[in-house]
Order: structure tokens, then C-alpha cells, then sequence
């Protein structure tokens, strides 16, 4: 922590609202691309631009930054990562924003329980009633069996499960790699991966919507940037619930650009997801705290 600075769990939340609201207007953009373009092709300029907005880290730090021994891990956690986005680019093109948002928040529970395989975390029984709990929140947005259901919401919900794993790989990542290293590295190998596809369904974009195929780059980048520093510096179940501030971001543009409301499942289900994630991160951090604490204590014991 630098001398006279915000502490450092703090200084996590910060970077972490600030990538939420980047990935909140990233949202908007790309469902305003997604009215002319391809999921595929959105997804393939979302990451040449983020690319180009990424280039300064190279400049920055100098071809040092491209060499690392972790290349089967950054390959596998971006081929997850494109799926990822694969998906949640299509839930917000063609869901309600407010809708696909919401499913999204879905993905802290998806991490509370990857975490227990892929990080060997310890999860209660309390824990895992508000896992169950999240889900319920999950079910009461889709209503499976309802004459709103559609399969594209399984799509939203599919992308939930993924980033969630995506988000322990930056954890296990971040334990080697810096940050910056992690943000370049990812989106370079994301260009040829969301290129490929992109071919098959190709269409040059057309006066505003170079706008929006550009904006949902940089900002996309952007808040990756802030949000790997803050699952670096701190805990992942703590700073998830953060990207519940996307809601009413995207709430209101639905609002005010695609005329949408939010109908009283979604919101019911959001705040039950909510509710869910705010629990998971309440008990990290009281566990959190608890070992801290003992640690000194053990540190001082007989044999030492």
C-alpha cells in the first residue's frame, strides 16, 4: 500500500467500481452495434480496439511484458473467456438489457463454487445455502416453464458460469503475472480467436456504428485494466458484488434508448441474486478477517 493512500481493500472496490461502470456503458455500446452487426463481428472490433487501446502498456513496460511461461494457461483462460463473451454479447444484443445484466450477476455464485475446486477454498454450509439461494434468484428471472421463458436466457446464464471460472484463472494468474501483463496477453490472443468466426458472418460497419464497434473497445479495455488490478489486490467473492452498480447504468439506458422496462421478475430475481452475493462477500471477509488474525498467533507459537 503506497504511504498516505486509501487502504488497499479499499483501493480494490475503487478499481472494481470503476471497471463495472466501464463494462455498464460497454454493455450499451455493443447492444447499439449489435443492431447492425454480428455477435461475432462486435466481438471481433470490441477486441482490435481494445487491442489498440492496450498498446501503451507495451510501449510502457517493452517487449519484457510478452514473454511469460504461462502460455497454456493464458490459452486456456482465454478460450473460456471468448465463450464468455461469445455469449453475454449475444444476451445483451438480443435480451433486455436490465434482463441480461441481471442473469450476469449470476456469476459470483458461479465463482464461490469453481473456487472450491480450482482454489481449494473452504465453503460452509451458510455459503452454500445462499449459493442455493442465488440460484433460486436465477430461476425467478428465466421462470422456466413460463410463456416469457426463451432459450436465450439459458445463453445469458451460460455466460455467467463461464466468466465466474474465468474470474479464478485471473485469481491464479494474478499470483505470477502482473497486471498488465494479463490484460495484453488476453486481449491479444482474443483478436485472432473472435476473428476467425468473425469471417463467416462478415459485414463492414456503416457511419455511427464505427462509434459504438470503437467504444465498446475502449472501454472494454479499460475496465478489464481496473478490474484485474482489483481481483489482484483483492479477494474475488468481496469484490464481485461490486458489478451489481451496472444495473442501474444499464437500467436506464434501456430506458431512454430502447424503451425497455424492467418487469418485476427481473427485479425481484436481481435482488435475490443480490441479497445471495452480499452474503457470500459479507462471510469472506468475516473469514478473511478471522485468519488474519489467528495468523500471528500461530506465527508465535511453541517452535518458533
Amino acid at each position: 500500500m503506497v504511504a498516505g493512500g486509501p487502504p488497499q481493500h479499499l483501493r480494490a472496490a475503487l478499481l472494481m467500481l470503476g471497471g463495472t461502470a466501464m463494462f455498464a456503458l460497454m454493455a450499451v455500446m455493443i447492444r447499439l452495434a449489435s443492431q447492425s452487426l454480428h455477435t461475432f463481428e462486435v466481438a471481433f472490433f470490441r477486441n482490435l480496439f481494445g487491442l489498440l487501446a492496450a498498446t501503451p502498456l507495451l510501449l510502457r513496460h517493452g517487449p519484457a511484458l510478452l514473454q511469460t511461461t504461462q502460455w497454456s494457461r493464458y490459452i486456456v483462460r482465454c478460450l473460456i473467456g471468448i465463450a464468455s463473451m461469445f455469449c453475454g454479447f449475444w444476451a445483451i444484443g438480443n435480451l433486455p438489457l436490465a434482463q441480461a445484466i441481471s442473469l450476469s450477476y449470476s456469476s459470483p455464485i458461479f465463482v464461490t463454487i469453481a473456487a472450491v475446486f480450482m482454489l481449494g477454498e473452504v465453503v460452509r454450509a451458510r455459503r452454500w445455502a445462499a449459493v442455493g439461494i442465488g440460484f433460486i434468484g436465477v430461476l425467478v428471472i428465466v421462470r422456466p416453464g413460463s410463456a416469457e421463458f426463451t432459450l436465450g436466457m439459458l445463453v445469458a446464464v451460460a455466460a455467467a458460469l463461464l466468466s465466474g471460472l474465468v474470474s479464478i484463472q485471473i485469481k491464479q494468474l494474478s499470483k505470477s503475472e502482473p497486471a498488465d501483463r494479463i490484460v495484453l496477453l488476453t486481449t491479444l490472443l482474443w483478436v485472432p480467436m473472435s476473428l476467425v468466426p468473425a469471417l463467416f458472418v462478415w459485414t463492414w460497419p456503416q457511419g455511427i456504428v464505427w462509434l459504438w464497434a470503437v467504444g465498446a473497445g475502449l472501454l472494454g479495455t479499460g475496465g478489464h485494466m481496473l478490474w484485474t488490478r482489483a481481483l489482484k489486490i483483492g479477494e474475488v467473492s468481496a469484490l464481485t458484488p461490486i458489478s451489481f452498480m451496472q444495473l442501474p447504468i444499464v437500467a436506464t439506458a434501456g430506458w431512454l434508448l430502447f424503451d425497455e422496462r424492467v418487469d418485476r421478475w427481473t427485479a425481484i430475481g436481481a435482488g435475490i441474486i443480490f441479497a445471495a452475493n452480499f452474503y457470500i462477500a459479507h462471510r469472506e471477509a468475516q473469514l478473511a478477517r478471522r485468519k488474519a488474525s489467528t495468523a500471528p498467533a500461530e506465527a508465535a507459537g511453541p517452535g518458533n
